[in-house]
């Protein structure tokens, strides 16, 4: 299977409390710096009353986008831990932000260091992963009467496809995702099966996002 990227499904927030101090981190799956930037403003709106909006961002299939700030935090103590939890899981498309409202009790630089880091990893710990992959999509189409004994197939006897949407008109239709390495092998045994009571159509190679744990 080529996997292209790795990033997350749907934003994410979480809270931390270090000292006193609150930080909430947020995790945002985006596709461009204007998106990330749109974000950062309406968390900071949201959040006008806090002390700090630090933040990281990564695009680009090879994380190649590399942006960060530490809003008055010390040099190297906000901005960098959150970008290097996202480095650290191989993480792209996604902006990090985390706002610190500040609890009286100054942390030192270790300490920014260690909470900014955990802030965002929690928030990480919460999110759900996707796998950005290209695989085959394939149209299958069933009657409704033989749609339980296929769904009962693939659940007893696992094939490697995912199944993407599925469609209730006259029939059944059911969009696939499957490897190309496993496309004629997967078609055969699903064919085999349900012996021949269905019709599938080969889609092509697309990218599509698949859970990943």
């Amino acid at each position: 299977m080529s996997i292209n990227y790795y990033s997350i499904a749907q934003p994410q927030e979480a809270e931390l409390i270090v000292n006193k101090s609150r930080f909430i981190s947020y995790l945002e799956p985006i596709t461009s710096p204007d998106q990330a930037q749109t974000r950062l403003q309406e968390i900071r709106k949201e959040h006008y009353k806090a002390n700090h909006h630090c933040w990281a961002y990564i695009l680009g299939d090879d994380s190649n986008i590399q942006k960060l700030s530490d809003d008055g935090e010390p040099s190297g103590t906000a901005g960098m831990p959150i970008l290097e939890v996202l480095k650290q899981n191989q993480l792209t498309y996604i902006l990090a932000v985390v706002v610190r409202y500040f609890g009286g009790i100054k942390l030192g630089a270790g300490g920014l260091i260690r909470a900014y880091s955990s802030a965002t990893s929690e928030c990480l710990a919460q999110s759900q992963r996707i796998q950005n992959v290209d695989q085959n999509q394939v149209e299958l189409v069933i009657d409704y009467k033989n749609n339980d004994g296929l769904l009962q197939s693939l659940h007893t006897h696992t094939l490697p496809l995912e199944i993407t949407d599925t469609k209730y008109t006259d029939k059944v239709i059911h969009h696939l995702s499957i490897p190309s390495q496993e496309l004629d092998h997967v078609m055969v045994e699903l064919t085999d099966r349900l012996q021949g009571k269905l019709s599938w159509e080969d889609l092509g190679i697309k990218q599509i996002n698949l859970p990943y744990h």
